[in-house]
């Protein structure tokens, strides 16, 4: 079957969080969270060193909505299930239907750091992409140096399979770095 025509939930709950695809009209609210984590969210976010403006993360949006309806990104965005705050944003990427497998990637509005919301989120969307998507793998790839990011794999269990070394470029494109890649299987 086409990935396109895959029919699966586009929004899930857990006990604090509403976890649903981007939507047009939520640019303003994600600009808002970038603006307010931009100082912690430059070390690890390529995305944190351009000028953007509202508009454009607007653009963004909707272009993210367009990817999740032809089954191309599956970004996924965290709110505060009671008040309809926006936390952060997640998501399936680097998608490979004909495994399938997916990467977990995520980013939290400061303001909510702390708090354990991408850890439940992330525990979330694993078990939505081994049950909904039907994944042989997922995989959650970081920075070796960002602590904050290689907690969340750690806290939920997910092997760490290796550190590609010289792997890619820092946030500021001045530094090489290394890749953490940590992974569950249907197979263990």
């Amino acid at each position: 079957m086409k990935p396109i025509l895959l029919d699966f939930s586009d929004e899930f709950y857990t006990e604090r969080l509403l976890i649903r695809k981007p939507l047009p009209g939520d640019g303003k609210a994600v600009y808002q969270a970038m603006q307010a984590s931009l100082t912690e969210l430059k070390d690890w976010m390529p995305w944190a060193h351009r000028e953007q403006t509202v508009e454009d993360v607007e653009v963004n949006m909707r272009d993210a909505h367009a990817k999740f309806l032809t089954r191309d990104d599956l970004r996924l965005h965290i709110f505060n299930r009671e008040t309809g705050e926006f936390i952060g944003s997640s998501g399936l990427h680097r998608i490979n239907w004909m495994i399938p497998k997916f990467e977990i990637g995520y980013w939290i509005d400061s303001r909510y750091s702390g708090k354990g919301y991408i850890t439940e989120a992330t525990e979330a969307i694993t078990k939505f992409a081994f049950t909904e998507l039907k994944a042989n793998r997922v995989e959650i790839r970081c920075d070796s140096k960002n602590i904050k990011s290689r907690a969340i794999p750690e806290r939920l269990g997910f092997p760490l399979e290796g550190i590609l070394r010289n792997d890619g470029l820092s946030a500021d494109g001045k530094e090489l770095r290394d890749t953490c890649i940590y992974a569950k299987t249907t197979q263990g």
